[in-house]
């Protein structure tokens, strides 16, 4: 199969994700189980794709992890990329699915996780920012009260 269907499969599997978060009011624990499950199946495939890139000899030369220049060398061929997004996919899921059950737990209105879950899907660690700030704030505003 090539990378670039691999990229579509990916995003498809992953997008099946996001849509079980959004709609998790509806049956929460059940959709962030799927949601979890799918970012699973991404991980098994991100660590598939990786161990066969390092056995098959796909690491491009001069690619390393010391420092940028390697790191930019490592990312010059379209299937290096496409583990790396892989790794995305699978963890940006797994933080939107954790934050969505810590929601629930703490009461945060799904409304509220709308914005979280999509800036997570974006931009993961922003996504997280804004709910851990979001959540320590609602914790505060029943402190108060």
């Amino acid at each position: 199969m090539t990378a670039d269907r691999l990229f579509d499969i990916a995003n498809l599997i992953a997008l099946l994700g996001w849509i079980a978060l959004a709609f998790a009011p509806l049956a929460r624990d059940r959709l962030v189980l799927a949601a979890r499950v799918i970012g699973v199946a991404l991980a098994l495939t991100y660590a598939g794709l990786l161990i066969g890139s390092i056995v098959g000899g796909g690491m491009s030369e001069g690619g390393g992890f010391t420092s940028l220049e390697g790191i930019t060398a490592l990312f010059a061929r379209p299937e290096a990329v496409l583990v790396g997004w892989v790794h995305y996919l699978a963890f940006d899921l797994w933080v939107g699915s954790w934050a969505v059950e810590d929601a629930g737990k703490r009461g945060v209105p799904h409304w509220a996780m709308v914005p979280v879950l999509f800036l997570t899907l974006m931009a993961g660690p922003i996504g997280l920012l804004i709910y851990l700030a979001a959540r320590a704030g609602l914790s505060r505003r029943k402190h108060l009260a």
